[in-house]
């Protein structure tokens, strides 16, 4: 007999909470999420708003704060 679709995924959940654990499974899951509202409409929104001087700005403001990496000798 086929199994239904509700079985299938206890049985999926079952199998990614033994090997992964609880945290992990969660984790895992929220990979797949498909989140809300429209991200493109959304990035325009605040994308189509900054200046070139406010992306120049915030370019330099995250290279200041960002960790330099040490080069390899």
């Amino acid at each position: 007999m086929p199994q239904t679709i509700d079985e299938i995924r206890r049985q999926g959940l079952d199998a990614l909470c033994k090997r992964l654990g609880r945290a992990g499974m969660i984790r895992f899951l929220q990979e797949f999420s498909s989140g809300e509202g429209d991200y493109a409409k959304e990035r325009h929104a605040w994308v189509d708003a900054l200046s070139m001087e406010d992306l120049q700005r915030l370019s330099r403001r995250h290279r200041e704060t960002k960790p330099r990496r040490r080069r390899k000798s």
